[in-house]
C-alpha cells in the first residue's frame, strides 16, 4: 500500500473519531440539559403544589373561623360585637380570595368530563358528594349578608351598603360550614395524592434519564474514548520510537548501525583526553573496501549494501569494549583503539581485522572477496589532536591503497611531508579560485580520413604565481579531496566558453567544445542554471557543447538526481559524451544513443595498439559497437603515426592526442584552428604544438 492511501485512511479514521467524539459530547449535554430541566420542573411543582395546599388548608381554617366568628358576634355583647364584625369580613374577604386563587392555580373548569372523572379536582369541586364550589360560594355569602346586617344593626355600615332584609335570613348554617370542611379536607387528599403523583412520575423520568445518560458515557467510554486513548497511546509510541530512531540516527549509521562520523567527531576529543590522562596511546584505524566498486557494478547495490553489512559485523567482532567501530561513509571505516599498546600490538590488531574483513562473502550464489586495506595513525606519535590524526590515517589508507590493495600502512614522515604539501596546496588554489587563476587549454579533436576539426577538449591548467603552469595532475587531486573542484569547474568552463564563442562568431570551424564535468559538479542543484547562464551570456550554441563524463557518473544518476540533470541538459541540445570507456564494469549497460553521443575510448587501448593485438581487437569492437548503434567515436592518447594508422585501419576515424596536437591555450589554440582548415593531420609534432 502507498504512503498517500494509508494517510487518507488515517485521517478518515481520526476525522471518524472526530465527529464521534463531538457528537457523543453533544448527546451527553442534551441529556445533561434534559435532566436539570426535569429536575427544575420537579422543584417547581412541589413548590406549586405545596402552595396549593397551603391554601387548601388556609380555606379549612377560613370555613370554621367564619362559623365560630358568626356565632361569636350573635351571643357577644354589643360593645365587644364590631371589632368581631370586622374580623369576620377580613376572614370571609381572605376566604374569597384564597378560592379565586385556588380555582386559578388548579386551572379548574367546568368540563363535563372532568367533572364527571373521580379523580380530578373538578369531580371535588362540582360534583356528589362535595360540591364545594357551590358550599364555598355559600359559605362566602352567607357570610357577607351576616357581616351586613350586624353592620346595619350596629349603625356602622355605608349608607349603600345597609342590609334591608330580615335577620333572620342572614345566618351561617353549620352544615354548610362541615360539608365545606369536608370538601376541603378531600381536595386536600386529592391534590396531595397528585403531587405525590406527578413527583413519582418525574423521579421515574428522572431515573431513566439518568440510566440513559450513564449508558450513553459507557458506550462513549468503550466506542469512543477507549479506541481514541489507544489511538492516542499508539500514536506516542510512534512518536517515541521516532523520536529514538532520530537519536540513534543522529549518531548510527542506518545501514549498518556503527557510530557515524557525527558521533566520532563530537566524541574523539574525550577519547583523547583519557589517553591522555592515562599515558596511553591511541590509533586511528581507517579502512577501505578495494574492491567495492566492482562488487556494485557487477552484483548490484543490494550486493554491496550486504558486503556494508557484514564488514560492519565482522568489525564489531573484532572490536573490544573500550574501541568505536565508526562507519565515515560509502565503503569506508575506521577502528579508534584506545590503549593501543606498541606498533607492533597495532600492527596485530590491524591484521587480525583486515583478515577477518576479507574473508568471503556468499551472496545469493556468488563468492564475494572484499579485499580491504587499512591506514594507521597513532596518538601522540602522529599527531596530538582529532581532525589531523583522522587526515594521516587517510594518507595512510591512500598509501596502502598505491601499493596494490590488501595493505597495511602506517603514517610516516614521508607522508606527514605529503600532508604538508598537500596543506600548502590547498591553501594556493583557494587563493587560485579567488584569482581565477585557472585557464582552460585546449587539445583538438580530428578526423584522420578528412583532417577536418570534429571537436575541441578543454584541459584545464592552474597559473600559479611561483611554479607558473600547473598540470591537473599536480593540483586535481587536492582540489576533489577539499571540494573546490566545482569551483575550479566553474572558472574554468565559463573561460572556456567564452574562447569558444570568439571562434564561432569569428567563422572558425572547431567541432564541437568537448568540456569533463564530475559527478561532485553535476550534484550542485545550480549547475544547471550557471551553464545555460554561461551560455546565454556569451551567445553560445548550445549544439557546439559537449559535456564529458564517466562511467561512474551514470551507475549511480538514479539515485543522486543526476540522471534528471543530464535529461534536462541534453533537451536542450548539449551532446554527452562518455569519457574513458573500457575502464568501468558496466559500459555496455549505458552505451545507449538516447542518452550517449559520442564514446571515448580510453588511452590505455590506444597506446601501442599497433603491436598489441588484444587493444587493437577491443578499439575494433567498441567502434563496431557505436558505429551500429549511431553513436560516434573518439580515441584520446594517440601518440604515433603507427598508432593513427592502426586507428584508422579499425574505423576509428576521430583521434585526439599529441600525435594531433599538444594541448594550448586559447589564443595559440585560435592559430591552430586557423592553420589547420586546409590540412590532413600529420605526425610531426613543431615546437609551437601543431601538427
Amino acid at each position: 500500500m502507498s504512503a498517500e492511501p494509508a494517510t487518507a485512511n488515517s485521517r478518515a479514521i481520526i476525522l471518524l473519531i472526530k465527529s464521534a467524539y463531538w457528537i457523543a459530547l453533544l448527546i451527553i449535554a442534551a441529556m445533561a440539559l434534559a435532566s436539570f430541566i426535569l429536575l427544575q420542573k420537579m422543584i417547581n411543582s412541589r413548590q406549586s403544589d405545596g402552595e396549593l395546599l397551603t391554601i387548601v388548608s388556609m380555606q379549612r381554617a377560613l370555613s370554621q373561623r367564619i362559623v365560630f366568628l358568626a356565632n361569636t358576634i350573635d351571643s357577644a355583647p354589643s360593645e365587644r360585637q364590631p371589632p368581631l364584625v370586622v374580623a369576620l369580613r377580613d376572614a370571609t374577604e381572605e376566604f374569597e380570595k384564597n378560592y379565586d386563587l385556588l380555582l386559578t392555580k388548579t386551572g379548574a373548569t367546568n368540563d363535563p368530563e372532568k367533572i364527571n372523572d373521580p379523580n380530578s379536582v373538578e369531580h371535588i369541586l362540582f360534583a356528589k358528594p362535595y360540591h364545594l364550589d357551590y358550599f364555598s360560594l355559600s359559605l362566602a355569602a352567607n357570610g357577607w349578608r351576616f357581616i351586613s346586617a350586624f353592620e346595619t344593626r350596629l349603625n356602622i355600615a355605608d349608607a349603600d351598603h345597609r342590609y334591608l332584609a330580615g335577620r333572620e335570613r342572614a345566618r351561617l348554617d353549620e352544615t354548610v360550614a362541615s360539608t365545606t370542611l369536608d370538601g376541603y379536607t378531600a381536595l386536600h387528599y386529592r391534590l396531595d395524592k397528585m403531587a405525590v403523583e406527578q413527583l413519582d412520575n418525574l423521579m421515574s423520568v428522572h431515573r431513566i434519564l439518568f440510566y440513559a445518560t450513564i449508558l450513553v458515557i459507557l458506550l462513549v467510554a468503550l466506542f469512543i474514548f477507549r479506541p481514541m486513548s489507544k489511538a492516542i497511546l499508539r500514536r506516542t509510541r510512534e512518536l517515541m520510537d521516532a523520536r529514538n530512531s532520530m537519536a540513534f540516527l543522529t549518531v548510527h549509521d542506518g545501514l549498518t548501525g556503527l557510530y557515524n562520523r557525527a558521533y566520532m567527531t563530537n566524541h574523539f576529543d574525550a577519547l583523547l583526553s583519557t589517553a591522555h590522562r592515562r599515558q596511553e596511546r591511541l590509533a586511528v584505524v581507517q579502512i577501505d573496501l578495494d574492491r567495492f566498486k566492482q562488487i556494485n557494478d557487477t552484483l548490484g547495490h543490494s550486493a554491496g549494501d550486504y558486503v556494508l553489512v557484514v564488514t560492519a559485523q565482522r568489525l564489531r567482532d573484532c572490536c573490544r569494549a573500550s574501541d568505536l567501530c565508526i562507519r565515515l561513509g560509502g565503503d569506508e571505516f575506521a577502528m579508534i583503539l584506545s590503549g593501543a599498546g606498541s606498533t607492533e600490538d597495532i600492527n596485530t590488531v590491524a591484521e587480525r581485522i583486515i583478515d577477518a574483513i576479507n574473508e568471503p562473502i556468499n551472496f545469493k550464489g556468488s563468492v564475494i572477496n572484499p579485499d580491504a586495506s587499512a591506514g594507521i595513525a597513532v596518538y601522540p606519535v602522529d599527531a596530538d589532536n582529532a581532525s589531523d590524526l583522522i587526515v594521516h590515517a587517510d594518507l595512510a589508507l591512500y598509501a596502502a591503497k598505491k601499493q596494490g590493495g590488501g595493505m597495511i600502512s602506517f603514517f610516516s614522515e614521508e607522508l606527514r611531508g605529503e600532508v604538508d604539501h598537500r596543506k600548502r596546496v590547498e591553501r594556493d588554489l583557494v587563493v587560485g579560485i579567488e584569482t581565477e587563476a585557472f585557464v582552460p587549454y585546449f587539445q583538438p579533436q580530428v578526423s584522420i580520413s578528412s583532417g577536418q576539426v570534429v571537436g575541441v577538449e578543454v584541459l584545464v591548467r592552474w597559473k600559479h604565481p611561483e611554479y607558473g603552469i600547473v598540470p591537473p595532475g599536480g593540483f586535481i587531486p587536492v582540489a576533489e579531496k577539499s571540494g573546490l573542484m566545482v569551483d575550479i569547474g566553474r572558472i574554468v568552463r565559463r573561460k572556456a566558453i567564452k574562447a569558444a564563442a570568439d571562434w564561432h562568431q569569428a567563422g572558425i570551424e572547431f567541432g564541437r567544445l568537448a568540456v569533463n564535468v564530475s559527478g561532485v559538479e553535476l550534484i550542485e542543484p545550480e549547475f544547471d542554471r550557471v551553464l545555460f547562464e554561461d551560455l546565454r551570456k556569451f551567445s553560445f550554441p548550445a549544439e557546439k557543447l559537449a559535456l564529458e563524463i564517466v562511467e561512474s557518473v551514470i551507475l549511480d544518476d538514479e539515485k543522486t538526481g543526476i540522471a534528471a540533470t543530464l535529461r534536462h541538459i541534453r533537451a536542450t541540445g548539449i551532446h554527452l559524451e562518455l569519457d574513458d570507456f573500457g575502464t568501468g564494469y558496466a559500459s555496455l549497460s549505458h552505451v545507449d544513443p538516447n542518452e550517449i553521443d559520442r564514446l571515448k575510448i580510453d588511452r590505455r587501448f590506444v597506446q601501442n595498439i599497433d603491436a598489441e593485438q588484444g587493444n587493437a581487437k577491443i578499439v575494433k569492437a567498441v567502434t563496431e559497437l557505436a558505429n551500429g548503434l549511431g553513436i560516434s567515436v573518439v580515441a584520446e592518447g594517440a601518440e604515433t603515426q603507427a598508432e593513427l594508422d592502426c586507428l584508422s585501419r579499425l574505423g576509428c576515424d576521430q583521434v585526439q592526442g599529441y600525435a594531433i596536437a599538444f594541448p594550448m591555450p586559447a589564443e595559440q589554440a585560435r592559430d591552430w584552428l586557423l592553420s589547420a582548415k586546409s590540412k590532413r593531420p600529420q605526425l610531426a609534432i613543431s615546437s609551437n604544438g601543431r601538427a
